[in-house]
């Protein structure tokens, strides 16, 4: 680990703190051009997010239906009834993004695998640089917003599902996450800064609760009118 990373888990709560949690609960409001790009629509209802820690696991609800919900893991994506019983499955979701762009549809099973994958990384990072198999080394620091922001380069373990195997993060002055970097590849590839605002203490844990990922153009300039996510996070639980 090095000094960087240590002082950006520090920064967020500290590695002894995460280590004594298993999960992470959160209410999410979500928005974007995105949903509608692919087809999946997207309302403006309070939904629960849960992920686990130490491993890839993530679901929301509710999911298509009030009594329904996801199964997120990295080779297995389900939308499931509150009780369990199985109402549509795909194993290996990410093959099924093969020869996709920015504007093919997704199916539900798509969307749900996204929304897994998307969440588990949001609600675990910084955190999830300790995890096995995670390699993270620094890169240059950037300027913007005003200030100069310290980089790390995250490469992810193939069981580890991301929007690209290897990913940017941004750390301000306090070494607190403003910026997360990525290229969408399960939707074309397109290239994202993800801004990371209004972090917040729960259960010790400093956690951003306002995401906002613009699209950037082939030369990697932010478009303004690209706002692609935007997820509203409060009542944020660790257990």
């Amino acid at each position: 680990m090095t000094n960087v990373v240590a002082e950006v888990l520090a920064a967020h709560g500290g590695l002894s703190r995460w280590n004594e949690f298993s999960r992470v609960e959160a209410t999410i409001v979500t928005a974007g051009k995105l949903w509608g790009i692919k087809g999946q629509p997207q309302d403006a209802t309070p939904r629960r997010m849960a992920v686990t820690l130490q491993r890839q696991w993530a679901s929301v609800a509710p999911f298509g239906a009030p009594d329904q919900k996801t199964d997120f893991t990295a080779d297995r994506v389900a939308i499931e009834k509150l009780d369990g019983r199985v109402v549509a499955e795909l194993a290996h979701p990410r093959d099924s993004f093969a020869g996709h762009h920015l504007d093919t549809p997704w199916t539900a099973l798509q969307r749900a695998y996204f929304n897994g994958y998307a969440l588990w990384n949001y609600l675990t990072a910084p955190f999830l640089m300790s995890l096995p198999g995670v390699s993270v080394e620094e890169i240059e620091p950037v300027t913007d917003r005003g200030e100069t922001w310290c980089g790390l380069r995250v490469r992810y373990p193939t069981n580890v599902a991301s929007h690209s195997p290897v990913e940017e993060f941004y750390f301000d002055s306090d070494h607190l996450i403003r910026r997360h970097d990525y290229r969408v590849d399960v939707a074309g590839g397109f290239a994202t800064m993800h801004y990371t605002d209004d972090l917040v203490e729960f259960d010790g844990i400093k956690v951003p609760t306002k995401r906002r990922a613009y699209r950037c153009d082939s030369t990697g300039r932010l478009l303004p009118d690209e706002l692609m996510v935007a997820i509203d996070l409060s009542d944020i639980r660790f257990s």
